[in-house]
């Protein structure tokens, strides 16, 4: 890993443990260890930092969701109701971090347009991931299914950011939004 992706990673910890506020050039040097004026001489605006974060954060959750997909392909509407739980709880324990720097970084897009293109992109590729899962899981219209059950997913996986559970158990009410939006595309 270069000194850029060094950068990038401890940009991602800030933000996800400070938020937003907490990522300045001078804290990005700090976190990363590395001497002052390193994060500008990489990044020598602020809108030049965060669209390399938005770029390094979403290959990092592409490669969480790619390792997922190597490990279940679902089949059936139980099956892709485990995935999402299963993912839920991994994007709430061990991926918390990166997790919280992408609902934070999604909030400054509502502040900060320049964004929301780049976000936007990102957003397509898992997208068109999911919406494979929900075909293949059984959908018969996963174009609408798949936002209807991931947009549940993300509150979900907010609150538990939010307002942690320690018996955070997501399948249950996955497998019933799962079961009910698949089912009543048959109708």
């Amino acid at each position: 890993m270069g000194r850029r992706e060094e950068l990038l990673d401890a940009a991602i910890e800030l933000v996800g443990t400070r938020g937003m506020h907490g990522l300045t050039h001078r804290t990005l040097d700090a976190a990363a260890g590395l001497p002052a004026g390193s994060a500008s001489n990489h990044f020598r605006t602020r809108a030049a930092l965060l669209d390399a974060v938005v770029e390094r954060f979403a290959a990092r959750e592409r490669a969480n969701w790619e390792e997922l997909a190597l490990r279940t392909a679902p089949t059936t509407p139980q099956e892709l109701a485990r995935a999402l739980a299963e993912f839920a709880k991994e994007s709430t324990g061990p991926h918390r971090t990166l997790t919280m720097a992408r609902y934070a970084i999604l909030a400054e897009a509502g502040t900060h347009p320049p964004l929301r293109p780049q976000l936007t992109a990102t957003g397509a590729r898992v997208n068109a991931w999911a919406t494979a899962w929900f075909r293949l899981a059984g959908s018969t219209d996963p174009d609408r299914d798949a936002p209807i059950i991931m947009n549940h997913w993300t509150g979900l996986v907010l609150h538990q950011l939010a307002m942690p559970d320690p018996a955070f158990e997501p399948y249950p009410q996955i497998a019933a939004l799962v079961t009910a939006v698949l089912a009543s595309g048959a109708l």
